[in-house]
């Protein structure tokens, strides 16, 4: 588990999200037993009119890489405006890459953008930002996003967070825990976490500190087989009572899914879309003897319960040693004081002699950080040159401090380079940082020069505990000098490849990008050295192995895979970053900026804002990364509560943020049946194109702007002999050349940018997107709506076939939600009615079919005969529809659409 990731190795090997949803103030609940009814039923009733009807968690994890959606609805039934917290934490290793708000009909997204631009606006009103951010630092390893939102008399609002991080693998097994504490009882409380890990789960279990035994077991479902695991809670709101007659929630505290995957094969190697993730983690080793010398500090500064803790922990590490083991202790204070001032076998006379001198330990004055350093180099240094016998063993070099150097060499920067020109890159140095009157920053840029990370051990209770779990994941090296070496003209972008040392338990993870056309010589070559032997082997790509992975997980797979390696490199990147100055730390931002905003991660060097919603000096909310010292929310004085202004104002200010959702639509759906709404005659027309699967007609065209959407038909996988073969859009294509947006959906994928192997997402994804004013929305399972700058909004709507499904092929409906600023030339079967024309319904008479009657409408003039009938609407029900009346328009809608039908027939789908 060595890297140049620093703290982070040991920070980001879990997730943890605290899911906190209140109304202000909180509702009161009353409970009473239904007649008849063996459980009592719970009465969600509360004075004030607002309560949380939902509250999700989704995590998927594919191959490491956790993608997380929470999502919340908070009702107001009250007469008047009410306000409501969204309260998040989410891991401090974490990137945010959405948020979103729907309320009274309006969706306000997140656009995440160069911090320095977002931040303008709180310099122009003169309020800092220490007030101004939604993202403070919170306990140990969270951050914690609380927004305050007013919503409008009988209403709701749907508040959606994402966020994202690669799972570190710690003391054999991943862990993902959620802070579970919604503060009151939630009509539909759930938490959904689907695993997939190519090499097969060993090991899944869920544990909760909040449920009775019993409970968990009759709320709690898991499973795993082969590649996939899966857990599902989701409690009823009788299970959710604290008692049977209580109206407040047992649900708080934590929510905890481990697990663990096969190391039956030496190599893991996942490649998807020309990008790789290689895991290495090799099982069935021999534990190398180590060298180790800790150096602690013992300062006036460490009095009371710290050395009292330190000695604790030194106490218990020192039983832990194994015999083959050598080892020794410095002191650091005023003056620096060695125990045996070379290293000494872990004899058990030995170790009885070092716990007396642990236990004699008294405090010393200043903090010569600088010498203790350099003693215990020097121990190891020395071991490594003059004892043959040591020098295949493992060397580590752990320090402990609780402040800044104050004696001797106090320079920061002459520090580093003593401490690196003593090393050399033999060994990796550990540093822990006792409480918070230090400079972790040094710490960190200290470890990470020298092939290590630094941890906070954290002023509490439990720092003895902090500090066995700290030795516990570098108590056993199996591998030290880690090379993992892949074909210079075959990779692209590679991250961190080189370990010092591999510990048990852990696992060294490796990303990159695969140049073009070289999957054909790709490899993997490791070398390390192990006890008494030198460790080598060759990985290769098994293709059919990767052809059925994705078929198995498809373009998730492929999306994940390449957002690893973003997240990785960007990782690295923010920690070289704080290694550097001038133009070296320069050109390192603007690397991260460019990567941040390519896939959408709200970094150190990115903000998040939301338009369309402001607090009461008119500033929008921001969303960003917390400082490691920021202070919590409850210290930053008065909060800010926005108000969703977009919802107050006219259609036509639109903002391309959020989209309004009306009451009538236009649109194509089934098979195909075009529905062209009429708002001057308040009446709809309709009409059907039949064509042969495979065709491709134009939808919408601007030649104004060059905006086009396009959609392929599809067949019925079932057909009677000698019957009409129904169609369907099985695929379109929305694309903008101005601003090179192409955006290609089918009932199984959603791609951005397909001729340039851009990011593709799933229909269970829940995700928003933004590129050059276009705003997609994604609404897992059921819809897609794209906003185009102020000018329309769309929606695509997904149809699954079902068991009772009459239909046998998954396909797409389009629906025009928004059109009043697309130009007067717009064209296509739907674009052409996007602006006003007369017709008129004359002659109405029965039909062939008693229940519909015909009428003549005169349209164009067309003198057309029509039939009165119904068409189904499916943009807010994909699963069932509402009906729509309508005048249908026969023989492909000839006389009604210009020209013939076959006139809209493209060539291609963009």
């Amino acid at each position: 588990m060595a890297g140049a990731m620093g703290p982070r190795v040991l920070l980001c090997v879990y997730l943890v999200s605290l899911l906190t949803l209140q109304a202000m103030p909180a509702p009161s609940l009353a409970t009473r037993r239904s007649k008849g009814s063996k459980l009592p039923h719970v009465s969600l009733q509360t004075a004030d009119g607002v309560f949380i009807r939902s509250l999700k968690v989704n995590c998927k994890v594919t191959s490491r890489f956790a993608h997380y959606v929470i999502t919340s609805q908070v009702i107001n039934s009250a007469d008047k405006a009410k306000e409501v917290a969204f309260d998040v934490e989410i891991p401090k290793t974490a990137f945010i890459s959405d948020f979103a708000i729907t309320a009274d009909g309006n969706a306000f997204v997140g656009d995440i953008k160069d911090k320095a631009i977002a931040w303008k606006q709180y310099r122009k009103a003169a309020i800092s930002g220490e007030n101004a951010g939604l993202v403070r630092a919170s306990g140990r390893n969270m951050e914690q996003f609380t927004i305050h939102v007013s919503i409008s008399p009988h209403s709701k609002a749907v508040f959606r967070l994402t966020y994202e991080e690669v799972l570190k693998r710690k003391l054999t097994q991943y862990d993902i825990v959620i802070k579970v504490k919604p503060k009151q009882l939630v009509h539909h409380f759930e938490i959904d976490v689907d695993i997939f890990e190519p090499q097969g789960i060993s090991k899944l279990d869920v544990q909760s500190t909040f449920l009775p035994k019993e409970l968990a077991a009759q709320t709690i479902k898991k499973s795993y087989s082969g590649k996939k695991g899966h857990v599902l809670f989701r409690p009823t709101v009788v299970q959710q009572q604290s008692c049977p007659t209580c109206s407040t929630s047992l649900l708080n505290g934590d929510f905890k899914v481990t697990y663990d995957v096969n190391r039956d094969k030496l190599c893991d190697l996942l490649v998807a879309n020309n990008y790789f993730a290689h895991f290495f983690a090799p099982q069935n080793l021999t534990d190398m003897n180590k060298n180790l010398v800790f150096v602690i500090d013992i300062s006036g500064s460490m009095e009371g319960q710290k050395i009292r803790q330190t000695k604790e922990a030194l106490l218990k590490i020192l039983e832990d040693m194994r015999p083959g083991d050598y080892f020794d202790l410095v002191l650091f204070g005023s003056r620096v004081n060695a125990w045996r001032g070379s290293l000494v076998q872990a004899s058990e006379a030995n170790l009885k002699a070092a716990q007396d001198f642990v236990r004699r330990i008294s405090l010393d004055g200043a903090t010569n950080l600088n010498g203790g350093l350099l003693q215990g180099i020097e121990i190891l240094n020395k071991a490594q040159e003059n004892l043959p016998e040591l020098s295949h063993h493992a060397p580590i070099l752990v320090m402990l401090t609780d402040g800044e150097p104050t004696e001797g060499e106090k320079n920061r920067s002459r520090i580093q380079m003593n401490i690196r020109n003593a090393i050399r890159g033999r060994f990796p140095l550990y540093n822990l940082g006792f409480g918070h009157d230090l400079d972790f920053n040094f710490l960190e840029v200290l470890s990470m020069e020298n092939n290590g990370w630094a941890q906070r051990i954290y002023e509490d209770h439990d720092a003895t505990e902090q500090l066995q779990g700290f030795y516990n994941q570098v108590a056993r090296p199996l591998l030290v000098d880690v090379n993992l070496q892949y074909p210079r003209d075959a990779v692209l972008a590679l991250t961190q490849h080189r370990h010092k040392q591999y510990y048990d338990g852990s696992e060294i993870m490796v990303a990159g990008r695969i140049a073009d056309h070289k999957l054909g010589s790709f490899k993997a070559d490791v070398q390390a050295r192990g006890e008494g032997r030198e460790f080598k082997t060759t990985c290769l790509v098994d293709e059919e192995e990767m052809k059925r992975l994705l078929q198995e997980r498809g373009h998730m797979l492929e999306n994940h895979v390449e957002r690893l390696w973003a997240y990785l490199t960007i990782q690295e990147l923010l920690a070289k970053r704080m290694k550097v100055e001038g133009e070296e730390k320069a050109n390192l931002s603007a690397q991260i900026l460019k990567m941040s905003l390519d896939y959408q991660f709200v970094t150190p060097l990115t903000s998040m804002t939301i338009r369309g919603m402001a607090d009461e000096d008119g500033l929008e909310p921001i969303i960003d990364k917390s400082p490691e010292d920021s202070q919590p929310l409850e210290m930053l004085g008065p909060r800010r509560t926005f108000v969703l202004s977009a919802a107050q104002l006219p259609p036509t200010q639109a903002s391309p943020s959020f989209y309004k959702l009306p009451d009538q639509v236009t649109g194509v759906d089934t098979d195909p049946h075009f529905i062209i709404y009429m708002p001057q005659k308040k009446d709809t027309l309709c009409f059907n194109i039949n064509e042969e699967p495979g065709v491709i007609l134009s939808l919408i065209q601007d030649p104004d702007t060059g905006f086009s959407v396009n959609g392929q038909l599809i067949g019925s996988k079932a057909r009677s002999p000698g019957q009409h073969e129904s169609t369907y859009f099985g695929r379109l294509g929305i694309g903008n050349p101005a601003t090179s947006f192409q955006l290609e959906v089918t009932p199984q994928n959603i791609t951005l940018n397909p001729g340039s192997g851009g990011p593709v997402f799933s229909w269970k994804d829940q995700a928003a997107l933004q590129q050059d004013g276009i705003v997609v929305t994604i609404n897992k399972k059921r819809n897609l709506v794209l906003s185009v700058d102020d000018r329309a909004t769309f929606e695509v709507v997904l149809h699954r076939v079902w068991k009772e499904s009459a239909v046998h092929q998954d396909f797409l409906g389009f629906y025009v939600l928004d059109s009043h600023q697309m130009s007067a030339r717009t064209h296509g079967l739907l674009g052409q009615f996007f602006h006003p024309f007369d017709f008129e319904v004359l002659d109405l008479h029965p039909g062939s079919d008693p229940t519909k009657p015909d009428a003549t409408v005169v349209v164009k003039n067309h003198w057309l005969t029509v039939t009165r009938g119904l068409q189904k609407d499916y943009s807010k029900d994909p699963r069932h529809g509402a009906e729509v009346s309508c005048w249908f328009v026969h023989n492909n809608g000839a006389g009604l659409i210009d020209g013939v039908h076959t006139d809209y027939i493209v060539p291609d789908i963009f």
